[in-house]
């Protein structure tokens, strides 16, 4: 076994590969750009070593510089972990040319595997079924249009080097197909640094499928049953669940005979993840990933096994630990990725810090894997992910309670997220009848705002810990007392609090054992901070309050209410409408200005497309009008809030003609 691996990533997989390995004596060696110098992975390993700037083309992407700090260090073996250059055959090709083993699959599996149109036509030979599609190597956009046509529409366009969704565009009619080829060509270069694409029939009712399978370097290989990942927004992946709800033994036979030989026509080794797409009774090939996938906790749950400790095992040249007829599938697991996304703007990467972080408490059936901690900063350069909460349960049933209920004790202010969105999934009807394709979202949850209507108590816990100087929860500080103290009068003290756009006030009274009387709309309560939250008239209620200057934010049942203290003394300054301007939802780089100066537009031009978190953005016109300025180029940094388009004046008298 070896004695010291470095990992060749950063976030909740580097930190996860660190538990294993110091589980099994193993030390570890972190790699990190500037932005992540005081980051959690860098943090638990023995130690880290700096590769570069933050961008991840500067850094964890730049294989030799991995490689030289590996040399460094004195690891023996290097683990890609997912995403960056986990699936890069050349990486694997250099570590074993400057002696290290890369925990992975052979670079011949991932070369075969890597483009998606190779790997089909490799499976057609191997008799595995593939959906309708044009998988060749010609991009000219005429043919790729042409097959289009033959395959019939609606039909899906993917990056054939990629994952994740990226390179992805779902294409209606043939007047769609050529500006859905060009962004998906474009975000495919940006993520993969390759812009070829494979067109398929895209199925209107699917479910998303996979196998997880584990090879030896001995030619064993294994199924470790299937997880189902059909829950997806934008072609990525929000839940996974292990097993497949309605799954029969028969299908999961032929699913996981199908899996492993699909790894064995390319010799594969290690851990790796084939996916197939189901509908009605057949399934079709789509990819195989190489390389452990984000969701592997789901079958971790299922079979009690450490998939990481498997690869470091194989790697090291062991045989596979159990045999196919002595993995046991027990019990449900479920997997929610928890996201920094705004809902308000169609769920983009939210970028800011973590100023509250509280997560549920982990156990045998609720775990978190995660690589942030309160204070950290959720920056533009890599994806937005805060955590994966798993849970398990003896049944579906029992697994889908526990999350609902640990969802409720997330916790975060500071960035929006996708908590409220991940709720409304858990407590759907479909879902907990388990009637799930790839199309739930849309056909079944309706977005939700991130924050929540303040009600009175989170306007009491929020006033108490004004009053306080504390949190509801946290004792309080008997040396900073704001008791509203006055001689021969009761005294009492009026705090205003506004919540969008509405301002209330509340009129406290001091009271005894640090208790207050506090009046809100004409209601008054007998109110003190309790252990875990506040005391109302004697009932406790649970909420935490977290503040960043005069910005409060009360967390009841995991939503947030957000209120501003109002200086009585300053008046509310008036906002303007902004439709004379286009800015940066996000910082993120431009790759197409679609307009000039002078142009005339229309509400809902595409005005100029921006490229932040491996995603593209498409930024349209607020309203009719003239383009007075494009401010910036092709290829440009943006920060968020900056003004990229500028409108030109209107005529005098036109806005009322």
């Amino acid at each position: 076994m070896f004695r010291k691996i470095l990992i060749a990533n950063r976030g909740e997989i580097a930190c996860r590969v660190i538990a294993t390995a110091r589980r099994m004596g193993i030390a570890t060696v972190a790699v990190y750009s500037e932005a992540d110098a005081n980051a959690r992975h860098v943090a638990l390993a023995d130690e880290a070593w700096p590769i570069g700037a933050s961008p991840a083309r500067e850094s964890y992407l730049v294989g030799d510089r991995i490689i030289e700090a590996a040399k460094q260090s004195g690891a023996e073996a290097i683990h890609p972990g997912y995403g960056f250059l986990s699936e890069n055959a050349d990486f694997a090709d250099a570590c074993a040319a400057a002696g290290f083993v890369f925990i992975g699959p052979p670079a011949s599996a991932i070369r075969a595997m890597g483009s998606k149109s190779a790997a089909k036509t490799l499976m057609e030979k191997a008799g595995v079924p593939l959906v309708p599609g044009y998988h060749g190597d010609d991009q000219d956009p005429a043919l790729l249009a042409s097959e289009a046509e033959r395959i019939g529409y609606p039909v899906l366009i993917k990056a054939s080097a990629g994952g994740g969704g990226k390179g992805m565009r779902v294409v209606e009619s043939a007047a769609e197909f050529p500006a859905a080829l060009g962004g998906a060509k474009r975000e495919a270069a940006a993520s993969f640094g390759d812009d070829r694409v494979l067109v398929e029939k895209y199925l209107t009712r699917p479910r998303h499928i996979e196998i997880q399978v584990f090879f030896d370097t001995h030619g064993a290989g294994v199924s470790l049953f299937e997880r189902d990942c059909s829950i997806q927004r934008r072609h990525q992946k929000v839940l996974e669940e292990a097993p497949a709800p309605g799954m029969t033994s028969e299908r999961r036979k032929q699913m996981g005979d199908a899996a492993l030989a699909a790894a064995r026509a390319v010799g594969y080794a290690g851990a790796g993840t084939v996916e197939f797409i189901a509908e009605d009774e057949k399934f079709w090939f789509m990819e195989m990933n190489t390389r452990l996938q984000v969701e592997h906790p789901v079958t971790e749950g299922i079979t009690g096994l450490d998939l990481v400790e498997w690869q470091l095992r194989v790697a090291a040249g062991e045989h596979l630990p159990l045999t196919q007829d002595r993995i046991q599938l027990r019990g449900h697991a479920i997997e929610a990725r928890i996201y920094a996304e705004d809902p308000d703007r169609d769920y983009l990467p939210s970028i800011g810090t973590l100023a509250h972080l509280r997560q549920p408490e982990t156990s045998a059936d609720v775990r978190v894997d995660t690589g942030v901690r309160q204070g950290d900063a959720i920056a533009p350069y890599y994806d937005p992910m805060i955590a994966k909460l798993i849970v398990w349960g003896p049944d579906r049933d029992a697994a889908a309670r526990r999350l609902a209920s640990t969802l409720r004790d997330y916790e975060v202010v500071g960035v929006s997220t996708n908590l409220a969105l991940l709720r409304a999934i858990v407590s759907a009807p479909a879902f907990l009848s388990a009637d799930l394709d790839t199309g739930f979202i849309g056909r079944h949850i309706r977005p939700e705002p991130d924050t929540a209507e303040p009600d009175a108590v989170s306007m009491v816990a929020v006033a108490l810990t004004l009053l306080d100087g504390s949190r509801p929860g946290e004792p309080a500080d008997p040396w900073d007392v704001a008791d509203s103290f006055r001689v021969n009068l009761e005294g009492w003290r009026e705090i205003q609090l506004r919540f969008g756009g509405t301002t209330r006030t509340v009129r406290a009274s001091p009271g005894p054992d640090i208790a207050y009387r506090l009046t809100v709309d004409g209601h008054a309560w007998a109110a003190r901070a309790v252990p875990g939250g506040v005391s109302l008239d004697g009932i406790s209620h649970r909420v935490s309050v977290a503040r960043r200057g005069d910005e409060l934010t009360a967390i009841r049942d995991g939503r947030n209410a957000v209120f501003e203290v109002v200086d009585p003394l300053v008046p509310l300054g008036a906002k303007g409408s902004g439709d004379d301007r286009v800015v940066a939802p996000i910082p993120a780089r431009v790759t197409q200005v679609l307009v000039a100066e002078g142009d005339v537009v229309t509400k809902g031009t595409p005005l100029i497309v921006l490229e932040a978190m491996k995603m593209e953005i498409t930024l349209p016109s607020p309203r009719d009008g003239t383009i007075g300025v494009v401010r910036y180029a092709v290829g440009d940094m943006v920060e968020e809030g900056t003004d990229l388009v500028q409108f030109a004046a209107s005529p005098a008298g036109a806005e009322s003609a």
